[in-house]
C-alpha cells in the first residue's frame, strides 16, 4: 500500500476558514474543459477518476460561487477531505518552483551562445508496447534510429554539440547555468532585444533519470544539507566555473521545449495538465499517483515566507516533475520572475496533504 487515506472534516483542515479558494474554481473549470474537449486525465493509482469530478463541475457551472465564503461552501458540499498518510509513517514534504524570466536572443550572437532546443524528430515516446527489453522501464522517451529504439544522448552529449546543425534552436542566452535551471523549472519567459516576450514550456525530455545537483554537491562536501537552496547552488557554480560541466553533467536528463505565447501575464505557463498554472495555487505532484485536477489542501506549518505565516492553502494538481515522487510530495508553483524565484528557491518543508475527493468517490478510496 502506497498510502492510507483517512476521512476528516473541513474543520480539521488548519486555516480552512481563512483560505480563499476562489482561484481553484478557475483551475477546476480549466481542467474540466481540457478533459471534456481534448482528452480525459489518466487515473492515478490512488484511485480518483476524472469522471468522479463531473457532478461537482456541473454544480459549479450551474451556480458559480461569487465570494470566498461561497467557494468554501461549494467544496464542503461536494468534497470530502482525506488525509494522506504515506506508507511507513513518513512525513509529507513540499518544495516550490517558478517561471524564470531571462534576456535572450532569437539568433546566436557573440554573447548568446547557449541554446534552448525544440524536440528532435528522432525522439519518440516509449511505453510497454514499443519498449525494447534492453531499455530501462523508467525511460518514457528514447531515440528511434535505423528502426531501433534506444537511449537518447544525454546532457553531456547534447551540450557537446550532438544537436548542432539541425535547426532546433528556439533561442539563445548568455549563461549555461540559466539554461540548466530553466530545465529544472520546466518553463521560462524570454525577453528579446526588441522588447517582445515569448514563453517556452516543456515539450519532452531525453528519458534519462533526473539527478539533483544539490545532492551531488552535498555528497562532495560542497553544500550543507540544512541550507542548500537554488541560490546556494547558483553561488557555488558561479564561484567554480571550471567545475560547471562536471556538476551539471551529473544530471543526464535533458529537457526540450516548445514556443508559447504570453496571452495573460498574470497566468502561469501551460504545464503537464495542459492548462495554465495559477501562482501559489497550482501544485506539481507525482503523476502516477494523483489525478490532474484534484484539489489538495496543503498545510506546511514551518513554511512562512510565502504567505507571512504558516502555509495553509487549497491547491490543485496541475503539474508534475522528475523529482516529485510519492503520495505526500508536492511542488508549489510560486509565479514568474526573479522575486518568485527568490521565494521558491528556499522552500523545502515538511507538510501534511489532504486530497479533496468528490463525495460519491470518497468511500471507495478509503475502503
Amino acid at each position: 500500500m502506497i498510502a492510507s487515506l483517512t476521512p476528516v472534516s473541513f474543520k480539521d483542515l488548519p486555516g480552512w476558514d481563512c483560505d480563499d479558494p476562489t482561484q481553484i474554481l478557475t483551475g477546476l473549470i480549466d481542467c474540466a474543459d481540457h478533459a471534456r474537449n481534448v482528452k480525459p486525465y489518466k487515473t492515478g493509482t490512488l484511485g480518483l477518476q476524472w469522471r468522479d469530478f463531473m457532478p461537482a463541475i456541473a454544480a459549479l457551472e450551474e451556480s458559480p460561487p461569487r465570494t470566498q465564503d461561497e467557494a468554501r461552501r461549494f467544496f464542503e458540499a461536494h468534497f470530502v477531505p482525506l488525509r494522506i498518510q504515506p506508507a511507513g509513517g513518513k512525513d509529507g514534504f513540499v518544495t516550490a518552483y517558478y517561471e524564470p524570466e531571462i534576456d535572450a536572443s532569437p539568433v546566436r550572437t557573440d554573447r548568446h551562445i547557449y541554446p534552448f532546443y525544440a524536440r528532435p524528430d528522432d525522439l519518440v515516446d516509449v511505453d510497454d508496447a514499443n519498449r525494447p527489453p534492453e531499455l530501462d522501464v523508467d525511460f518514457a522517451f528514447g531515440q528511434l534510429r535505423n528502426g531501433t529504439i534506444g537511449e537518447y544522448p544525454d546532457r553531456r552529449q547534447i551540450d557537446s554539440g550532438y544537436l548542432e546543425g539541425r535547426g532546433l534552436e528556439i533561442a539563445w542566452v548568455e549563461n549555461r547555468v540559466d539554461v540548466f535551471f530553466v530545465h529544472i523549472q520546466g518553463s521560462a519567459r524570454l525577453r528579446y532585444p526588441d522588447g517582445s516576450v515569448e514563453r517556452i514550456t516543456y515539450a519532452a525530455k531525453t528519458g534519462h533519470p533526473f539527478t539533483a545537483i544539490g545532492r551531488v554537491l552535498i555528497a562532495l562536501g560542497e553544500q550543507d544539507p540544512a541550507t542548500v537552496s537554488m541560490q546556494s547552488l547558483r553561488q557555488w557554480l558561479a564561484g567554480h566555473p571550471d567545475r560547471i560541466d562536471e556538476i551539471l553533467w551529473r544530471n543526464r536528463s535533458y529537457i526540450f521545449f516548445r514556443r508559447a505565447t504570453v496571452d495573460d501575464p498574470e497566468r502561469g505557463p501551460v504545464a503537464a495538465a495542459k492548462v495554465p498554472l495559477i501562482a501559489r495555487r497550482s501544485l506539481a505532484v507525482d503523476r502516477f499517483l494523483h489525478t490532474y485536477g484534484t484539489p489538495i489542501y496543503v498545510h506546511a506549518q514551518s513554511l512562512v515566507h510565502l504567505d507571512g505565516g504558516a502555509f495553509r492553502r487549497l491547491m490543485i494538481a496541475q503539474d508534475t516533475g522528475s523529482a516529485i515522487l510519492g503520495p505526500a510530495r508536492g511542488d508549489i508553483f510560486v509565479g514568474s520572475g526573479t522575486a518568485a524565484g527568490e521565494k521558491a528557491g528556499t522552500v523545502k518543508h515538511p507538510a501534511v496533504f489532504y486530497i479533496l475527493a468528490p463525495r460519491q468517490a470518497a468511500a471507495g478510496l478509503t475502503a
